[in-house]
């Protein structure tokens, strides 16, 4: 994973708006790059994109609180997801949201204080005969059970 740019050097989103900002409906292209350098889109970086596009503060912010792939707050070098699907709910994803949380300290949505871990439940991820599903980046556990959290925790 490349090396995240710290949110103070604004160069980087003005570069991107720059290359974007003639084509008709950029503010997507544009909000992507960004996070993807930064690794998510606080106000600072939106009020520049805003600045530099001439458009109002509130249509950035719309844009990016709309969509679930952005992110407002940092993400922890290990993103959990939690399947919310149905099958994974039915099959007991709440009680595994419930171990994660207790064990890190965290409610969904939360990101560590040490910036290692961050929470989220996310939608179906395609493994439903594996649920309930927890992924670990892109390392996917099925078949949980609540006793297997910490020692899979634990490994990272």
């Amino acid at each position: 994973m490349a090396e995240l740019i710290p949110v103070e050097n604004l160069d980087v989103v003005k570069a991107i708006v720059a290359e974007h900002r003639e084509v008709p409906g950029c503010l997507m292209q544009i909000l992507q790059e960004t996070q993807l350098k930064y690794g998510y889109l606080p106000l600072e970086l939106q009020g520049t994109i805003a600045d530099e596009l001439g458009i109002p503060l509130t249509e950035v912010y719309g844009v990016a609180t709309f969509y679930s792939q952005f992110t407002l707050k940092p993400k922890g070098k290990f993103k959990i997801g939690i399947c919310l699907g149905t099958a994974c709910y039915v099959r007991g994803a709440q009680p595994i949201i419930d171990k994660v949380n207790s064990f890190l300290g965290t409610q969904l949505g939360d990101t560590t204080e040490d910036g290692k871990w961050s929470v989220d439940a996310t939608r179906c991820v395609g493994a439903c005969g594996l649920a309930p599903v927890m992924m670990i980046n892109e390392e996917v556990f099925g078949r949980l059970t609540v006793d297997e959290i910490p020692g899979i925790l634990e490994k990272y």
